[in-house]
């Protein structure tokens, strides 16, 4: 196993479950962080960012987030209902206009950021494009998709059903609050704010770029050529497809590209309630707002961005998935023991983590 480490100590036996998991989950390579109120604790990778350059995945290797982006989009909203300049129980019409809903059912902001909305959730297989295409306008495609005539499929105000559409709407609703550009607002207020310098909805130039996999077999390189956009599928390497860099067309609901180690720095904001380093990007007040999972819904029970699959533990957790082609990563907050961890990685498939968060989480760190 490669090994990498930018920063702490690792605590017994994280080498060995990190490759179990890795071997078994078919994962190229990872990296991952661990944080408490005040620091990282630790931070590396393993593996290979790149198995054709042989370049090894490091804390500072830089991944499509994916969903976990969702979390930065509720943020930002809060920041808006912070300032004033949002209402959760607005109408989402009364911001963006094409998003009034048929009857008397339309949603609300609020309902946006916690999946009851009541839109359904489109495949958004070749909702990407290749990194040196001209970005579409994501605009363009919700208004496309609030054109189809079964764009809300439930009842809004009803149980929840995870839907990258809702944050796809929340971003043009915080575009409108706010005055300028979702990307640009997102940058100014959550971001910088947050010194997450390392991320944004672009790879910096410079970065060390972790390549997205596929494992499948080669008989199948046909079917995924024509399933992916124009030039995002890359050569093969032994059991993989690569993909050549590319960003999610929707930034709200899938955009950010960076390292763990912002996304640590984001852990840490959200286990403070919302301050970091003395910034203050949030009130506690809306900070708790967020990991209050109060809606029930399959296969996740929601509160306003974070989620948490129904558990018997006593374990109250929150947490985010960031999964699509090349990338599956996820990261979780335990309030109550104040530790935050993240793990992304260029692997397509979901691999058992658990056992490597019961092993951090029981760790007995500095």
């Amino acid at each position: 196993m490669v090994e990498s480490i930018a920063a702490g100590t690792p605590p017994r036996g994280l080498t060995s479950a990190v490759t179990r998991m890795m071997s078994r989950g078919s994962v190229p390579g990872l990296s991952l962080a661990v944080v408490n109120r005040d620091s990282v604790l630790f931070a590396a990778g393993y593996g290979f960012a790149d198995l054709a350059a042989n370049t090894t995945a490091a804390a500072s290797t830089s991944y499509l987030w994916f969903s976990m982006s969702k979390i930065v989009t509720a943020t930002a909203a809060m920041r808006l209902v912070d300032e004033g300049r949002l209402d959760l129980s607005a109408p989402a019409g009364s911001y963006v206009d094409y998003l009034r809903a048929p009857g008397t059912t339309t949603p609300n902001v609020g309902q946006l950021l916690n999946h009851t909305a009541g839109f359904g959730n489109p495949l958004p297989l070749r909702w990407v494009h290749a990194a040196d295409a001209d970005p579409p306008d994501p605009g363009a495609l919700l208004r496309r998709l609030m054109g189809r005539r079964r764009a809300y499929r439930y009842p809004a105000g009803q149980s929840a059903s995870y839907s990258n559409v809702g944050y796809l709407a929340a971003g043009q609703v915080i575009a409108a609050a706010s005055g300028q550009p979702f990307e640009g607002y997102v940058r100014e207020s959550v971001l910088r704010a947050a010194g997450m310098e390392h991320t944004g909805f672009r790879y910096q130039d410079g970065a060390a770029k972790a390549t997205g996999y596929i494992r499948a077999p080669r008989i199948a390189d046909p079917l995924l050529r024509a399933l992916l956009p124009r030039g995002v599928a890359g050569d093969r390497h032994g059991p993989y497809l690569s993909l050549n860099p590319f960003y999610v067309d929707g930034p709200a609901y899938g955009g950010l590209v960076g390292d763990v180690l912002d996304a640590a720095r984001f852990l840490r904001l959200h286990l403070r309630d919302g301050e970091i380093d003395g910034t203050r990007v949030l009130s506690p007040e809306s900070a708790r707002r967020m990991r209050t999972i109060d809606q029930a819904g399959k296969p996740f029970d929601h509160g306003t961005g974070w989620f948490r699959r129904p558990t018997k533990t006593p374990q109250q957790w929150v947490e985010h998935f960031g999964a699509g082609a090349g990338f599956w990563n996820v990261m979780r907050l335990y309030p109550d023991r104040g530790l935050g961890v993240v793990v992304m990685s260029n692997s397509t498939r979901m691999y058992d983590f658990e056992p490597l968060f019961a092993l951090l989480v029981s760790a007995s760190w500095p």
